[in-house]
C-alpha cells in the first residue's frame, strides 16, 4: 500500500511516520508513506496556497490550483483521495479496514478556513472526520487516520490477532490487561488471569469487554 500526504506542514507527519509501528511497515515493505507540501505546486514569488474567502468571512481558504496540481501528479487509476475535515463522516475502525484493503491513498488536509469546494466537488472521494471537534489543521488526523489504516496490512502486526482483538473490531472497547507483578502495592492481578483456564479467560474478558463499553460508551450495544 501507498499513502500520500499533501499537507502545509509536513514536519507534523514526518516523525510519527518514521517511528514504532508505521517505521517497521515500510522497513517490511508493507508500506510507503509519504509526506508532501502543497506548496511545493504553488506558483507565484510567495508561493501562495491561500487566499481570502469569496462573500467576506474570517480567515483564510486553501486555493484550488496547488491542490489540483499536487493531486493530479500523484494520482493513479487505484487512488482514492480522502479529505480530513470535522464535517467528515465519523473514521471508525471498520472504515480502517475497508481503506487498509486499497492500493493507494492521498490523504488530503484542510488548514485555516477550509478547502475551495471545487478542490471537494472535483478531485475528493470521501470525507474524514476523526471527531466532533476542530484542529488547527488535517496534519494531524491525517497521521492518526494512516497509523489505524497501515497496522491492519497483513504482516505490519507482529501478532496477526493483534488487530482482531483491538477496541472496536468486535464491537465492544478491549478488556482491562495485566502483567507482572502479579501483586503491586496490595492490588492483585485477577485470579481467574492466572488459572490457565482459557475458556474461563475468555468469558471474564469478553465481560469485562461489555462493562467497559457499557461504561464508556453504551452507544455501541445499540
Amino acid at each position: 500500500m501507498q499513502i500520500d500526504i499533501l499537507t502545509l506542514f509536513p514536519k507534523l507527519c514526518e516523525g510519527a511516520l518514521a517511528e514504532s509501528m508505521m517505521k517497521r511497515a515500510q522497513e517490511k515493505g508493507l508500506a510507503t508513506l509519504r509526506v508532501h507540501n502543497i506548496r511545493d505546486w504553488a506558483t507565484g514569488k510567495h508561493l501562495t496556497a491561500d487566499d481570502a474567502p469569496y462573500g467576506g468571512g474570517q480567515g483564510m481558504v486553501m486555493k484550488c490550483e496547488p491542490i489540483f496540481a499536487a493531486v493530479e501528479a500523484l494520482r493513479t487509476p487505484e487512488s482514492k483521495v480522502l479529505l480530513m475535515t470535522p464535517a467528515g463522516r465519523p473514521f471508525q475502525q471498520s472504515l480502517a479496514a475497508s481503506y487498509a484493503a486499497e492500493r493507494h491513498l492521498i490523504l488530503l488536509c484542510g488548514h485555516y478556513e477550509g478547502i475551495d469546494q471545487r478542490v471537494i466537488d472535483h478531485l475528493v472521494d470521501d470525507e474524514i472526520s476523526i471527531g466532533d471537534y476542530v484542529l488547527t489543521n488535517g496534519a494531524i488526523a491525517a497521521v492518526v487516520v494512516t497509523d489505524a489504516i497501515v497496522r491492519l496490512i497483513p504482516g505490519v502486526l507482529g501478532d496477526e490477532s493483534s488487530a482482531a482483538e483491538d477496541s472496536f473490531s468486535d464491537g465492544l472497547l478491549e478488556y482491562p490487561q495485566f502483567t507482572r507483578p502479579v501483586e503491586f502495592r496490595g492490588w492483585r492481578v485477577p485470579d481467574v488471569l492466572l488459572s490457565g483456564n482459557h475458556g474461563e479467560i475468555a468469558k471474564w474478558r469478553r465481560q469485562k469487554a461489555l462493562e467497559k463499553t457499557r461504561h464508556f460508551r453504551p452507544d455501541l450495544l445499540g
